[in-house]
């Protein structure tokens, strides 16, 4: 056991973690779900004349997404505005121009938010409630060095989320995540008082997704799926002094373990079906179902390695989050951390539809790696490694490695195997090239 693996190793020295527990907002799920939106906000203490805001982007609106959720809103009683400028991967100068329209537009506050999008609306929505409710400016609650690392104490007003991917899980995040663009680093205000109170987890507001965007959002939840039933058990952690202190991503545990593995089925059984028909309810249900339970696994125990890994890539190539997790995963996840527990990666590999049959455990573990591999491939639209996502070679691989020991530690420190920045450059060049 590791002083590293607790974020208050003292005074109490290896006293082990004894007590787990799960927050989670209000989730409805089914087609056409979003037109309950009215209900869901007077169950959360919304009264009418009340004025919320819609967070969102400009392709959701072109697409008429933000018409259906503005229009259940308004006929639940309330008023409504909607921003539309959602960058893909927000900065802190994109939360800080939601700030201030809110500021602005909005007399210093509403009465309720929602978010609709891919995670990087959700997550700008998220941060938006939080920094309005508390005070100050995004840097004050990113963790220090970068940021503050100042404590929210306060959530504001309601938030409901509508996830129009099936991948990044923000809707029942306790985490926003922005990049900071002069540092060229990708931070995280954590904390439960950026959870939701809400989600809606509505497949038809999926069914427009194309192919490549269907792949690599579902890679991104299988990560999180993947990431969380392999990390640390709960009890292999260390017990904070205070209970206030125990981190958001606190370890694996029998609940997390059953959506795990529930998330594993759903996300491969149905990618294929999905990206080859984007209008399939049913594979797209099994892909928000999947994307959920995902959530709730890995952003419960906690994301490790392959996440730690991503975020330094998405901040220097500006790739997509899902396609740089599918490109590490391989040889992260799948390969670096097999090691450390080759029976628990052989069910994953069953969990994957591997043959194990006539295997040895660790012979068995490797076939998780396979078949992750051949999904891919299958999809046909995804990067076969690093190389071919962002033209990373090997004169990239040191910075990349020494970012990702320097400022995600918050993640490594629930990987299962300890890592180095040796450690990581290896992986890195593992996964330059997957195939091809």
């Amino acid at each position: 056991m590791s002083d590293g693996r607790s974020v208050s190793a003292e005074p109490h020295g290896l006293e082990p973690e004894t007590v787990w527990n799960v927050q989670l907002p209000e989730i409805r799920v089914g087609a056409r779900a979003v037109e309950e939106l009215g209900r869901q906000l007077r169950s959360l203490g919304v009264v009418e004349g009340d004025r919320g805001l819609v967070v969102t982007d400009r392709t959701l609106v072109g697409l008429g997404h933000a018409d259906r959720v503005t229009d259940a809103i308004e006929d639940g009683g309330f008023d409504v505005d909607i921003y539309d400028d959602c960058a893909r991967e927000p900065s802190v100068a994109d939360v800080t121009a939601c700030l201030s329209f809110v500021r602005e537009e909005g007399d210093g506050g509403y009465d309720f938010y929602v978010g609709l999008g891919g995670g990087s609306c959700m997550d700008t929505a998220k941060a938006t409630r939080a920094v309005v409710a508390n005070g100050g400016s995004p840097l004050d609650y990113v963790a220090e060095p970068t940021g503050a690392g100042e404590d929210l104490t306060e959530s504001g007003p309601p938030l409901v989320l509508l996830p129009t991917t099936a991948g990044t899980g923000s809707e029942i995040s306790p985490v926003a995540i922005l990049s900071v663009e002069e540092k060229e680093i990708k931070e995280g205000i954590s904390s439960n008082s950026v959870r939701a109170d809400a989600a809606v987890l509505d497949p038809t507001l999926t069914t427009s997704l194309p192919p490549d965007v269907t792949a690599r959002t579902a890679m991104d939840a299988l990560g999180h799926a993947m990431e969380g039933y392999t990390t640390h058990a709960f009890d292999d952690l260390l017990r904070p002094t205070d209970p206030a202190d125990r981190p958001v991503y606190a370890g694996r545990t029998g609940f997390t373990e059953l959506f795990s593995e529930r998330a594993i089925e759903l996300l491969s059984g149905n990618v294929r079906a999905a990206v080859n028909n984007g209008d399939d309810l049913s594979a797209r249900t099994g892909l928000l179902k999947g994307a959920l339970y995902g959530a709730i696994a890995g952003l419960t125990a906690g994301a490790s390695l392959c996440h730690a890994m991503a975020y330094p890539v998405g901040n220097r190539y500006h790739t997509y989050h899902g396609e740089t997790i599918a490109v590490l995963t391989p040889a992260s996840t799948l390969g670096y951390n097999a090691a450390s527990d080759p029976e628990r990666f052989a069910a994953l590999a069953d969990l994957l539809g591997a043959n194990t049959d006539g295997l040895g455990t660790r012979a068995a573990a490797d076939r998780a790696r396979e078949a992750f591999l051949q999904l891919q491939q299958d999809l046909g639209v995804l990067p076969s490694g690093l190389h071919d996502l962002a033209g990373v070679t090997e004169d990239d691989i040191g910075w990349l490695a020494e970012q990702t020991v320097d400022t995600q530690q918050r993640l490594l420190r629930c990987n299962p195997r300890p890592v180095t920045a040796a450690d990581v450059a290896s992986v890195f060049r593992d996964a330059l090239h997957n195939w091809g």
